[in-house]
């Protein structure tokens, strides 16, 4: 994606997407950032280097009067932040910003059931692999649609998930089921924008434009077909399946350190999240108010003589 494409680079924008180069933020970061300081320069109607503390002020109670979501405010802020302290070095107005705390939320989760029903829709061997590495990979959608044949490592039984969020490489395992549907869609994928392109390069899950992968965008929208066809009437999204990944696991009693790294999470705070939603440990533990019952004897029991 050029992040340059539909804006014209003024000299400020041009600085600021320098500046992001040359820290090493990620595209979408950098994607984020200009958008945010884009609306903050359309709030002031103005050049955000003539901005001033008030100005700052006006902003934040105008996204807060405005209904703005507080992720989303942040975001906002985080991206006018970077402007204004790192491009324009107006450290002044960057003590200005701070984030407030987001709400903590317990993430939606799929039971087994709702699972495997899910699948069981899936019309071929291309969606139900992508689903089946979503869910039993706790694969993120982007991660899905850029797989590489490269990234397959059948010898192994793992997966290299190559510089994803965060710019970091991790390895997953590799399901014997998942290694079948791999080798059933790859019979059927189509090979005419194969042409030139090592075998290791190739997508998995080509896009039938162009010589790119499978867009996010339409892996979602093929998602919400079968989550239809499935009669799931939970409002879940493709985050879902490795939401119920992580859960599923961690009922299994699978090592939480372990599902850290299977996530990619840089910390275990992350992961240990999902013991907020494992139904099925919360579901097996004792409540005191048992121990305020007393138990019926057993049938055939007598007393002590």
């Amino acid at each position: 994606m050029n992040i340059q494409s539909t804006t014209p680079a003024t000299p400020l924008r041009q600085r600021m997407i320098e500046d992001m180069r040359g820290r090493n933020l990620g595209r979408q970061s950098q994607s984020n950032h200009l958008s945010s300081c884009a609306r903050f320069a359309a709030f002031l109607g103005r050049g955000p280097e003539t901005a001033t503390a008030d100005d700052v002020r006006r902003l934040k109670l105008f996204l807060v009067e405005s209904g703005t979501s507080i992720v989303h405010r942040n975001r906002i802020m985080t991206g006018v932040k970077f402007l204004l302290r790192v491009t324009l070095r107006r450290h002044d107005l960057a003590a200005e910003i701070y984030h407030l705390k987001e709400p903590q939320k317990v993430p939606l989760v799929l039971s087994r059931d709702e699972v495997r029903r899910l699948l069981a829709v899936a019309p071929n061997f291309k969606l139900r692999a992508m689903l089946s590495l979503a869910y039993g990979c706790g694969l993120r959608a982007g991660e899905v649609v850029r797989l590489r044949v490269g990234d397959i490592d059948s010898a192994q039984g793992i997966i290299r998930i190559v510089q994803s969020k965060g710019r970091k490489d991790r390895n997953v395992m590799l399901p014997a089921d998942v290694l079948s549907l791999l080798r059933q869609w790859w019979r059927e994928r189509p090979t005419r924008k194969d042409s030139g392109v090592p075998l290791a390069d190739r997508w998995l899950f080509p896009s039938r434009v162009g010589r790119s992968c499978l867009t996010t965008r339409q892996f979602a929208r093929l998602f919400r077909a079968m989550v239809a066809a499935a009669g799931i009437r939970k409002p879940v999204t493709l985050h879902t399946l490795r939401h119920s990944f992580a859960t599923h696991l961690l009922e299994r009693g699978v090592d939480i350190r372990v599902i850290q790294a299977l996530l990619g999470h840089a910390k275990l705070t992350t992961t240990a999240g999902y013991t907020r939603v494992a139904t099925g440990m919360i579901a097996d533990v004792a409540s005191p108010l048992d121990d305020l019952t007393p138990r019926k004897r057993k049938k055939g029991k007598t007393g002590s003589s």
